[in-house]
């Protein structure tokens, strides 16, 4: 499958009920679409994934499905309990979307091989690109078995560890060049010159979801971004767990989209903070 330039993540807006609210949904789609993302992630950890029933998620994968139509690869989040992972799963086929973004199983862990079942699983029903991040941090002979595995196209790596992922890169691409890899750090783009190092050259841009002008300068190599943007955005981001989403819906409300509130156990950012996060895209997008 290919996939290029910046990801998309978009986040789940909410209407003041609390319920996701599709229209909404449907405008922070297509504008981001204008800006030509490489690929669409609905559902996922920036859309508030853990927070979502199956049922909310089954609705908002298919209304990015009818937002997304067909103009780039669409993929949805799925896992959790594997009877829930492979609900969302059928949903997402059901919808239209072109793969899923396999996150950890949570509370119960097994050994090496039942992960793997757990992912074959999963992957029956739809492509899989693996999310490594948390309890799931993966040697590169397990990855070089899930790349081998029929329906599993890819790695997000959320561990930032490195030496491990060169390794990885190394003996996975000898044997399934096409395999693909990504760097799914909070706010990648900081860490991406140690990425590209290793070959990696995919990462998923949170920043995309709000300020697509400075995400794509980035790509398009105005390093002065790392230090006059990201940098900043990360300390901010740092100040409090779980910042690394209410940032994000905070920056598509600031710009104008009326996107709600995160929901618990996230918190939506403190006035200081927010005056914070205004000041940043403002000399970000000065910049650009």
């Amino acid at each position: 499958m290919n996939l290029s330039g910046v990801l998309f993540f978009p986040v789940t807006p909410f209407d003041a009920a609390g319920a996701p609210a599709d229209d909404v949904l449907a405008e922070h789609i297509r504008t981001g679409m204008e800006h030509g993302p490489g690929g669409v992630f609905a559902a996922c950890g920036t859309g508030e994934f853990s927070a979502l029933s199956e049922a909310e998620h089954a609705r908002v994968v298919r209304v990015a499905a009818e937002a997304v139509g067909g103009r780039a690869p669409l993929f949805a989040g799925a896992g959790g309990p594997l009877g829930a992972a492979l609900n969302q799963a059928r949903a997402a086929r059901e919808a239209g979307a072109d793969g899923l973004l396999l996150m950890p199983p949570y509370l119960a862990q097994g050994p090496g091989h039942g992960f793997a079942a757990y992912v074959r699983a999963v992957a029956a029903e739809l492509p899989v690109i693996v999310y490594q991040r948390g309890p799931v941090a993966l040697e590169p002979d397990a990855v070089l078995e899930l790349a081998a595995t029929p329906g599993v196209i890819g790695l997000k790596d959320g561990l930032g560890d490195i030496d491990r992922m060169q390794r990885t890169v190394l003996a996975v691409r000898e044997r399934f060049p096409d395999f693909l890899f990504f760097n799914g750090l909070p706010t990648a783009e900081l860490t991406m010159p140690a990425y590209r190092g290793i070959g990696v050259e995919l990462y998923s841009s949170a920043v995309f979801a709000f300020a697509p002008e400075i995400a794509l300068a980035y790509l398009n190599g105005d390093e002065r971004l790392l230090t006059e943007f990201y940098a900043p955005l990360v300390r901010l981001r740092g100040k409090v767990p779980g910042y690394a989403v209410s940032l994000v819906k905070a920056g598509v409300r600031l710009r104008g989209l009326d996107v709600g509130p995160v929901r618990p156990p996230l918190v939506d950012l403190t006035d200081e903070h927010l005056a914070e996060l205004d000041s940043l895209i403002k000399t970000g997008l000065t910049s650009v």
